[in-house]
């Protein structure tokens, strides 16, 4: 029997603390396969659709993703997350994609500033105001206080109600230049294929969150911005392929951590007051997986969701 479970079902299974404590882990831990990103272009500007397996040592499972992009629908991320048996194959439960996609890589992004941006920092800037930059915003204040916020999207409306709705004090702002002249922290997560912020944007002490370079085409950060900061990302191949770096034509050569690096204490994240910190993921696959278990085994255990058998 494949259990299926609904963006309801999901959220109501999860907790902002207990996934961070997850994604901790698996940063540190061995993910198994090589991560992969199969992506393929759908008719439609900006659309795609991908196939994401994962793996993480010690959970008998697996999980493949097949997402779809469609950056004019609400919500802009389609699809659903397949939770298999990791003995036979079996599918074990059909998760709403979007859900889980929001929550990973918001968490994980909220994890990585707070291990990389300046203890002091009260302050954080949103550019582009969707579900991951505020799952972002509330991972952080889980992590860090979190004093003002200030917000700035292509559409005013949804930065007002996405500031409005995050119970803090804050503004709007007109522009992303504008963001990073007031915020110590700074979380891009936008559609953008140029440059958003560059070299002249930036203060000493900084910290930068790039969530929507994740694909070939896509920049928010200049190359100049880049090569002045530190660097982190969760994996130097694909952020080199595909992601922030190598999408502005630099190199691996221009990173200097991963994450699970920082995390494990392998290399250190922030260096100084003064530095400017980049933290540049492009996803991984077996964040779907971090997410996906806990969330079905609670399911079995509290008799939420649908049945259904795929075989009869």
């Amino acid at each position: 029997m494949t259990l299926l479970l609904t963006r309801s079902d999901v959220l109501g299974l999860l907790d902002v603390p207990a996934v961070l404590r997850t994604l901790r882990a698996g940063f540190t831990a061995d993910v198994g396969i090589e991560p992969q990103r199969n992506r393929t272009d759908l008719p439609g500007p900006g659309t795609a659709t991908t196939l994401l397996p994962g793996t993480i040592a010690g959970i008998p499972a697996y999980t493949v993703k097949v997402n779809a992009k469609f950056p004019q629908a609400s919500p802009a991320l389609r699809g659903v997350v397949c939770l298999h048996d990791l003995n036979d194959g079996s599918l074990l439960a059909l998760l709403d994609s979007a859900t889980i996609t929001a929550w990973r890589t918001g968490l994980a992004a909220a994890l990585a500033t707070d291990a990389l941006a300046a203890k002091t920092a009260r302050t954080v800037g949103v550019i582009g105001t969707g579900a991951q930059a505020a799952m972002v915003v509330r991972g952080l204040r889980t992590l860090r206080a979190v004093e003002h916020l200030v917000g700035y999207d292509v559409d005013r409306p949804r930065a007002e109600a996405f500031v409005a709705k995050a119970g803090i004090p804050g503004a709007v702002v007109d522009s992303a230049t504008g963001v990073a002249a007031r915020a110590e922290i700074v979380v891009l997560a936008t559609w953008s294929r140029e440059p958003l912020l560059t070299a002249a944007d930036v203060r000493p002490g900084r910290h930068f969150t790039t969530l929507g370079a994740d694909e070939p085409g896509k920049v928010e950060l200049g190359a100049d911005l880049l090569c002045g900061a530190r660097v982190v990302v969760d994996d130097v191949r694909l952020a080199a392929s595909m992601g922030a770096v190598g999408n502005v034509g630099l190199s691996e050569a221009s990173i200097c951590a991963t994450l699970g690096e920082v995390l494990s204490n392998a290399k250190p994240g922030r260096e100084s007051a003064a530095q400017v910190t980049v933290y540049a993921p492009v996803g991984l696959p077996w964040q779907d997986l971090a997410i996906a278990w806990p969330v079905y085994q609670a399911a079995r255990a509290t008799g939420v969701g649908q049945t259904i058998d795929f075989l009869s």
